[in-house]
């Protein structure tokens, strides 16, 4: 069963951006990558969803979120910029700088704790010992150079739930999947 959660942007952008304002307002964007997998990891562990509902998949350099690295180091439109194009400048050496103030208003107060939980736990690692930790996550496969993608199965499964709690999680990210679309398309 392959759960289909929509990207929502608006809160990728968000937390990203609650991690660059707990940064000082810039860092490296692999370690902003980084640190947002740890959290939607923990997020998913803890409360059976993400908070990015972006897509995992396993890169050279570890596990990577799809949609936000895209957003990150694709050129965007200049006529109609992205939500996060307008909060997030484009890398320079390999960093990203936050814009201004950015609301946070699509993350709740526990998300914002499990970000500065991760912060505190990780916020001090550099981007290379970021890598080597996510290296260790059992999820990760190295890809040899290509992308290999990780699901929410196989992330719940590495951190130590049953068939049972698995298929109960998968359950309940199907239905908010569909209630989902289901507002999306009234």
């Amino acid at each position: 069963m392959g759960v289909r959660l929509r990207f929502n942007e608006k809160k990728a952008t968000q937390a990203a951006a609650y991690l660059l304002r707990l940064r000082g307002g810039r860092m490296s964007y692999m370690k902003l990558i980084k640190l947002l997998y740890l959290a939607d990891r923990e997020a998913l562990l803890g409360w059976g969803r993400p908070i990015t509902t972006d897509r995992y998949v396993s890169m050279d350099r570890g596990p990577v979120l799809s949609r936000v690295l895209a957003l990150t180091t694709e050129q965007d439109d200049p006529e109609a910029p992205s939500l996060w194009a307008s909060t997030i400048g484009e890398p320079r050496n390999f960093e990203v700088e936050l814009k201004g103030d950015a609301a946070t208003d699509e993350l709740s107060d526990a998300e914002t704790q499990l970000l500065d939980r991760i912060f505190e736990e990780h916020g001090k690692l550099s981007r290379w010992e970021l890598v080597k930790l996510c290296h260790d996550l059992p999820e990760w496969k190295d890809p040899h150079g290509s992308a290999i993608p990780i699901s929410y199965r196989d992330i719940l499964k590495a951190g130590g739930k049953s068939d049972l709690e698995i298929a109960a999680v998968e359950d309940e990210l199907d239905e908010l999947a569909d209630a989902d679309l289901l507002l999306a398309t009234t």
